[in-house]
């Protein structure tokens, strides 16, 4: 694999030799691959998770930081999004927004924040249905 990997990039791409590309193995039936984590059912299908390394911190923008509102909402609407974006089954995309509100509590982040990023996101999505059901 890695040598499959390795021919698609040319000796010529990395003239100072320091690029080193990297794979992980499957380990109980799980492997990394970006920042998602993909874990194989006894049928053989996939279902995706969010995939955080071990030294992962759950540190984020303190929310009591002097940086604006506009800046700390983003934060939350990221992590949200990747999660909804990534996660294949509910049960996991609930746990996921579990640590996700847990994490940011610890930067100091109020629930109201986390209720109005999650509010934004459904409006957005409406629009954008209402959007395509419209153009089609």
């Amino acid at each position: 694999m890695a040598e499959l990997v390795g021919s698609c990039i040319p000796d010529s791409r990395d003239p100072t030799g320091n690029i080193k590309l990297t794979y992980e193995e499957e380990e109980n039936k799980q492997i990394p691959f970006l920042d998602t984590l993909l874990v194989r059912r006894e049928d053989g299908s996939v279902k995706l998770l969010v995939y955080r390394k071990k030294s992962h911190t759950d540190r984020n923008l303190n929310f009591s930081s002097h940086h604006p509102l506009n800046h700390k909402l983003p934060v939350i609407r990221t992590q949200l999004e990747r999660c909804y974006s990534i996660v294949t089954e509910e049960d996991d995309r609930k746990k996921v927004e579990e640590h996700v509100a847990k994490a940011l509590n610890k930067s100091g982040y109020p629930p109201w924040t986390i209720d109005r990023v999650k509010q934004d996101i459904v409006e957005k999505s409406l629009k954008d249905e209402a959007k395509n059901a419209k153009n089609t």
